[in-house]
């Protein structure tokens, strides 16, 4: 029998899906005759190169305690004050700007799904303090039309790579998006963005009651996406959530 017939079998046999499987095939070929270029600025090799990562933005303190926002000083702002919202935290690495904002276009709309990893190992700062503190981790779901639409959820391979190297347990598909809402990016104003996301989620899995939660998203714009997922896990049982993007518009 020929070696990728095999292989092909083999994978069946273990419950691989046939269309990730060919997928996989289909980008080995072409990494082959078209090699990887930084998202940035061309060069062939890695995905992201290393002077494109030395241009990245570093969101450093001091933060909204609550939605994470850059503040001139400390503690909670007025925004977080007049709302109340239970989260925990919300934290992001990198401003969403330059070739960071290229790498996550990149990886959500242009299918270069191996930006997955280089964008969790840039998480790591971030969450690895956290990580005492955190029992699981939960991506923000898209709803089930746009996750047709373009074949994978990015949160998702993103907490994959990142719950591998930090051997953090993830549950994929422990929140659900209930309603198609609009993309954040098309509704102006943060009270607007906030209602169109509000009732947005549920979660009816029973592991996160009494857990300690982290969700993971690509981007935060004003924090309300996060927030009302973390509303959910709560209504669940979950004991604290937070919430880490790898990067924030600012």
């Amino acid at each position: 029998m020929p070696c990728y017939v095999r292989t092909l079998a083999g994978s069946l046999a273990r419950g691989y899906d046939l269309r990730a499987l060919w997928r996989s095939v289909v980008a080995s070929g072409l990494e082959f005759l078209f090699p990887a270029r930084c998202v940035g600025c061309g060069q062939v090799g890695d995905l992201l190169c290393g002077a494109c990562r030395a241009t990245l933005q570093p969101l450093v303190p001091p933060f909204c305690d609550r939605c994470g926002r850059p503040l001139e000083k400390g503690g909670t702002c007025r925004r977080c004050r007049a709302s109340m919202p239970r989260i925990a935290g919300i934290r992001s690495a990198y401003r969403f700007e330059g070739a960071m904002r290229q790498a996550i276009h990149a990886l959500k709309y242009k299918d270069v799904t191996a930006l997955a990893l280089p964008l969790a190992q840039l998480l790591l700062e971030t969450v690895e303090p956290m990580r005492a503190h955190v029992d699981l981790a939960v991506p923000v779901p898209l709803h089930s039309r746009r996750l047709r639409a373009r074949g994978y959820n990015q949160a998702v391979l993103v907490l994959r790579e990142l719950g591998r190297i930090l051997d953090l347990p993830c549950l994929e598909s422990a929140v659900q998006r209930v309603r198609d809402t609009p993309s954040q990016v098309q509704v102006g104003g943060w009270e607007n963005r906030r209602e169109n996301v509000r009732g947005a989620f549920r979660c009816q899995d029973p592991r996160v009651c009494g857990q300690r939660v982290l969700i993971l998203d690509d981007v935060c714009t004003t924090g309300s996406t996060l927030v009302a997922c973390s509303e959910s896990l709560y209504a669940a049982g979950a004991a604290s959530v937070r919430g880490v993007t790898v990067a924030r518009e600012v």
